[in-house]
């Protein structure tokens, strides 16, 4: 049967992009399809290409019989010996099959399960190949539009281009050329569908890709993508080599590499900024093109903070409708507020607590929690020396020396013992214990009461006998303590010397324990 198959399968394999094993194996069922749609079966039928694949013939495998029971399987030898002369009862014969013979509803119907297989074949074909290149840049023409989506022409397939996946600063036209992301891949009764995608940040990481080389090696990383398709792209970047500056080879020389990005993505504007592991670093860098004074960490845990900028940087920090602030937020990850200086100062924020913020952040002074005195700042080595000779190396040993102690040590100098002072003054904050503070204030306050008793005129004193004899009973009694603070107190005074709480006795309760008495 001389058809010219090769030729035929040679131009399916070019059009279709089927394999030509596939397309033969195709070739085979269709004309087993037929010969079962013929004789009911296909347990004796044999398919043969030639060599050079230009033919195809099909045969019918008979046993040879004398008497013939199933004319399908078997053929009588008188029969045989007319095809074969030294065939004997029980060979097997191959008897050719013409196709013509077949009647049209068997012809037709392996056609059509031809085309159904060779449809299938090249469906999972073209899913296999291009299922390999999902998240990858290719390259389409335009060929139609129908509500809002394109048809793109990818060459062996046709690929689909949503409304929703496009930037709305483009605008296409018949065959133009389109370069787009393969989003996703679906089969679909009507064939494969792919889609494709220009608003995907993985997008933009391709276009970055082909042109920076430094991102395509892996000199250059880019750490994350985030964006606004049509209006605005932030992309962070870092370096695995000291030596390579990551925003300037985004750049590229006078600016020639993202010039070809920006006109890539029809002149959307596009933010590059450096990655730093200190997230505080990270969100100045995230809020450019503005410039950031300070950032003031809020809430560690719920990854809140403040941004400090200059008035004439506030609008750009925020951004038009507040674009350029939402886009940081995604690409530091943490929710930022933009202040200027005013108002911050008329926020519930003192400076202290600015400061005590910052350090929940992990940025805390450790001057403040020091212990050593070779800690302080200022101390020099020699007065460090002179102090560790006379044992003295914690710094509450040394607040401990009265002015006294520390000037008899012959090894420092006055203005060694004023330079201590200073530092201790300065940097260390000196909590006195309770009790201690309560007996100086008390003693305090007893002084001053006996200073009152001798400047008292003596005429006054020998004036009324009585009142001073209830005064030395009163100091006879026990002492009462303020309800407060617990500080001893005395009947003559009006508020507490310890925590200046004010005080009262009431009369009519000690008369009636004087009438019990």
């Amino acid at each position: 049967m001389s058809s010219g198959i090769a030729e035929a399968i040679k131009q399916l394999v070019q059009d279709k992009g089927i394999s030509e094993d596939l397309v033969i194996k195709t070739i085979e069922d269709f004309l087993l399809a037929a010969y079962k749609r013929t004789f009911g079966t296909v347990d004796n039928a044999v398919v043969q290409f030639s060599e050079d694949g230009n033919e195809v013939e099909l045969y019918a495998q008979k046993v040879i019989v004398e008497d013939v029971y199933d004319p399908v399987a078997e053929i009588a030898l008188e029969d045989a010996l007319v095809l074969n002369e030294e065939g004997e009862i029980g060979d097997e014969l191959l008897i050719p099959i013409d196709p013509l013979e077949f009647d049209r509803v068997a012809v037709q119907s392996a056609k059509q399960k031809a085309k159904q297989t060779l449809r299938e074949i090249q469906k999972d074909t073209l899913f296999s190949e291009y299922n390999e290149k999902l998240g990858e840049m290719i390259i389409g023409y335009y060929q139609r539009e129908k509500n809002g989506n394109i048809y793109v022409d990818l060459g062996k397939t046709e690929g689909i281009l949503p409304k929703r996946f496009q930037s709305p600063r483009e605008v296409y036209r018949p065959n133009d050329r389109i370069k787009a992301l393969i989003y996703e891949i679906n089969k679909t009764p009507s064939g494969l569908q792919i889609v494709l995608s220009r608003t995907h940040t993985d997008f933009v990481k391709r276009v970055f890709e082909l042109e920076v080389p430094e991102i395509y090696d892996k000199t250059v990383e880019i750490f994350k993508i985030v964006r606004e398709p049509g209006y605005r792209t932030k992309i962070a970047v870092y370096s695995n080599r000291d030596d390579v500056d990551p925003v300037g080879a985004c750049v590229g020389m006078k600016g020639v590499r993202i010039q070809a990005i920006v006109r890539e993505l029809e002149g959307e504007k596009i933010d590059i900024l450096k990655y730093d592991v200190n997230p505080r670093v990270f969100i100045k860098n995230a809020l450019s093109p503005a410039e950031v004074n300070d950032i003031i960490v809020l809430d560690e845990a719920k990854r809140q903070a403040l941004a400090i900028v200059g008035d004439s940087q506030l609008s750009l920090a925020i951004g038009k409708q507040g674009l350029n602030v939402r886009l940081a937020n995604r690409l530091a990850d943490w929710n930022i507020d933009v202040k200027t200086e005013e108002q911050f100062e008329e926020m519930d924020i003192a400076v202290d607590t600015r400061r005590a913020v910052s350090e929940l952040f992990g940025e805390v002074d450790d001057s403040e929690e020091i212990t050593s005195i070779s800690e302080l700042p200022g101390i020099t080595d020699s007065i460090i020396s002179v102090l560790k000779e006379h044992n003295i190396e914690l710094i509450e040993d040394l607040i401990a020396l009265s002015d006294d102690e520390l000037t008899n040590f012959s090894d420092l100098s006055d203005e060694d013992v004023d330079l201590i002072r200073s530092i201790i003054a300065d940097n260390v904050d000196i909590i006195e214990e309770e009790e201690d503070y309560i007996e100086e204030e008390y003693e305090s306050s007893e002084n001053d009461y006996s200073e009152e008793e001798f400047s008292s005129d003596p005429a006054e004193e020998n004036d009324d006998e009585e009142t001073s004899d209830e005064s030395e009973d009163s100091e006879e009694d026990e002492g009462y303590e303020c309800p407060e603070c617990g500080a001893p107190i005395t009947l003559d005074m009006t508020a507490c010397p310890s925590c200046g709480v004010g005080i009262s006795f009431e009369i009519e309760e000690a008369d009636e324990d004087e009438d019990e008495e």
